[in-house]
């Protein structure tokens, strides 16, 4: 059985790589057109908001857009230096 990423292993590595939960979730969008990030897990429950702005703030996601029906989820995609952080 897979093991649920818990939000709060999402923070920060002092390596400067992507925590094992944030590293699934920059995963996804490696599959996905123009590397969109997706806003639910596998189990569908909303990615944690800590490891959406953890991954912003290193800058390996970006916003996309914002979600107009619901304005506080966040819509982001995989940029250069996430997919360069996936590959180390």
């Amino acid at each position: 059985m897979e093991k649920r990423l818990q939000d709060d292993q999402a923070y920060d590595q002092p390596s400067g790589r992507p925590s094992d939960v944030q590293r699934a979730w920059l995963e996804r969008g490696l599959s996905q057109p123009g590397g969109k990030l997706p806003i639910f897990d596998h189990y569908g429950q909303r990615i944690g908001p800590a490891t959406v702005r953890a991954c912003i703030a290193h800058g390996w996601a970006a916003p996309w857009f914002a979600n107009p029906l619901k304005p506080d989820w966040l819509v982001c995609k995989l940029t250069e230096a996430g997919r360069a952080a996936l590959s180390t």
